[in-house]
């Protein structure tokens, strides 16, 4: 196994507590830290000032690994704004949210104990599977994850995350062969099996499946990235306009 590739098997491993710089200990319970949450609560403030809109917030998490027992140097601050909007996902609402929030997630530096900050705008009503969700804007758990002692078995992350990897290499290798309209179609088919993929680890198995862990793997050791960065540069090829030079 090369040594990349066992730093980031190794970053799934089950801890014995909570991340320490997060959570003080109570009572047999974890409670976020007081400094550590009013800092959260003001960088939804700055969102919510980013975006110039007037919503109501049903309440803001903390989601992910870092509101769980594997939390590792890859995680980073999965912040999530709960709203309610009927039929959000397709509403105009929600994709001025997302792009609005994808600007600031580029435009902020943010890191909470060197944890990178990531908002996502949730409604109430989607699906979210985590055994761990912390209300940031009540300081109460909404699911106190638990302690289970989960052994990885690194073959298998990496024999699942290897035919994934090979598909990725095999669009980039056809998109300096074949039209982009057809590799973007196949890339476009590729990103919904996988996401597919991890739905069906996460609703039978949790965050501890392998199909969950495999497209962890895929994220940190840059896969993903590199899947977003083909299909980004194949949509600037499609529209840009080649400038002709004539000759006298």
């Amino acid at each position: 196994m090369e040594t990349s590739d066992k730093k980031i098997v190794n970053s799934f491993k089950v801890k014995e507590e909570l991340n320490p710089d997060i959570w003080n200990q109570e009572d047999g319970t974890f409670k976020m830290k007081p400094e550590i949450r009013d800092s959260l609560l003001k960088i939804v403030e700055d969102y919510l000032a980013f975006i110039d809109l007037d919503i109501d917030i049903e309440d803001v998490t903390l989601t992910g690994s870092l509101s769980n027992y594997n939390w590792s140097d890859f995680s980073d601050v999965d912040l999530h704004i709960l709203i309610d909007a009927p039929n959000s996902k397709n509403s105009l609402l929600k994709k001025y949210l997302d792009s609005r929030r994808i600007i600031w997630n580029s435009l902020r530096d943010i890191t909470v104990k060197d944890f990178d900050v990531e908002i996502y705008v949730q409604d109430i009503s989607e699906p979210h599977f985590a055994s761990g969700v912390y209300s940031v804007m009540y300081d109460d758990w909404i699911s106190e994850p638990k302690y289970v002692d989960f052994v990885i078995e690194p073959t298998k992350i990496l024999t699942k995350s290897k035919g994934w990897i090979d598909k990725i290499d095999k669009v980039e290798d056809d998109s300096k062969r074949k039209e982009a309209e057809e590799v973007l179609d196949n890339i476009a088919l590729l990103k919904d099996k996988l996401k597919k993929y991890r739905s069906a680890g996460l609703n039978d198995e949790g965050e501890y499946s392998y199909e969950n862990l495999t497209f962890k793997f895929l994220r940190r050791n840059g896969y993903i990235k590199k899947l977003h960065d083909i299909r980004n540069d194949l949509i600037d090829q499609t529209l840009t306009v080649e400038e002709k030079v004539f000759g006298i």
